[in-house]
């Protein structure tokens, strides 16, 4: 039997994007901040009853102060929107985070939120210190191949939203559903098959699509900075195991971690949710090192340093254990002083402890 953490209680907020649209966030768990981009099909309200991604919720909840958001035109966020495109995802993607009051975080971003988390993190490169990237791409449907019979097969897809998106009857969504998910069981059908109808109109659904078959940031990919991890489902029906490929070849330094599944969004019950949530959790930090805060500005070398600090080393100590001259580790310091907003050793030293940072040597 798997024993479930808590469901942990979550705060829901609105906060309005840059043309007056309210985007609904919610805060929960505990921990550093993780921020997922907004994929479709999400619903703040659903995700911790359901049997498809309430073990992701959990895990990243369990380790993090976890931050997501139901994307314009869908969930709680207001439905009845004018623009739904790329550029608008992105500012509300920046309101979410301007609300949320945290300055550095990693961030999550799967299926079509993943281009949405690689333009937020090249946009913003001070803020984003590692990106995970599950079953994403860089080109949408319309920009992967100029063949025409996949155009015509993109656009039949939009119109099968458009014409059965809403009906009581699920034959029409489950087209979609088995796409996403093969490998669910009947339960796991039935709930996604809802969430599909709960979670949008299918006159939103049919634009959502549209600005997705147009998706392009290759051009983006090598200036992506931060430490990056590609993750894609080999058998993945919905978004071709290759686009992740593409991602982890242009993204300078990424981590490419390929997962035994057909599924796109992976399942509790198969084993590369193991493999998915152990690269998570040794690639993402969860120590009080880069908590939200003052500390979350450091450098990963002050963060060393004030490890060191902490520990009671003195300045020749810490030098010799870093293979650092006296005068770098000052400059260090100095730093470290002003972005933690202290005047001298002692304060950093509490403020350091506090955080949780090496107990003094004993």
């Amino acid at each position: 039997m798997v024993t479930r953490p808590p469901t942990p209680r979550q705060q829901i907020r609105l906060c309005t994007g840059s043309d007056g649209v309210r985007i609904a966030f919610a805060t929960c768990g505990s921990g550093p901040p993780l921020i997922k981009a907004a994929n479709w099909l999400s619903h703040l309200e659903l995700d911790f009853t359901s049997p498809v991604w309430n073990h992701l919720m959990l895990e990243l909840s369990s380790q993090h102060t976890l931050i997501r958001y139901d994307q314009r035109g869908c969930g709680l966020s207001d439905r009845e929107v004018a623009e739904i495109s790329f550029a608008a995802w992105l500012r509300d993607l920046e309101s979410v985070v301007d609300a949320s009051g945290f300055e550095r975080f990693p961030m999550l971003g799967i299926s079509q939120g993943a281009s949405i988390a690689i333009a937020y993190a090249v946009a913003h490169p001070e803020r984003v210190t590692h990106l995970v990237l599950h079953g994403g791409y860089a080109r949408g449907r319309l920009k992967r191949s100029c063949d025409p019979a996949l155009h015509e097969e993109a656009e039949m897809l939009v119109k099968l939203a458009e014409l059965g998106w809403g009906k009581q009857n699920p034959a029409f969504r489950q087209f979609f559903t088995t796409q996403f998910i093969p490998g669910g069981t009947p339960e796991q059908h039935h709930w996604f098959n809802e969430l599909e109808r709960l979670t949008t109109t299918p006159r939103n659904a049919a634009r959502i699509m549209r600005v997705f078959n147009e998706i392009d940031v290759v051009d983006l990919l090598p200036r992506v900075q931060c430490p990056t991890l590609v993750m894609h489902a080999s058998g993945d029906a919905r978004v071709p195991f290759d686009e992740s490929r593409l991602l982890a070849g242009q993204i300078p330094g990424a981590r490419f971690v390929p997962l035994e599944s057909e599924n796109h969004l992976v399942l509790e019950s198969e084993p590369a949710w193991a493999r998915w949530r152990d690269e998570v959790r040794a690639f993402v930090p969860s120590s009080a090192q880069v908590t939200d805060g003052a500390f979350s500005a450091l450098t990963p070398r002050e963060r060393d340093i004030v490890e060191l600090l902490a520990g009671g080393r003195d300045n020749a100590q810490i030098a010799a254990r870093l293979a650092l001259s006296e005068k770098t580790v000052r400059n260090h310091i100095t730093s470290i002083f002003a972005k933690l907003e202290v005047e001298n050793r002692a304060q950093a030293i509490v403020l350091a402890r506090r955080a949780g940072f090496d107990a003094p040597a004993v």
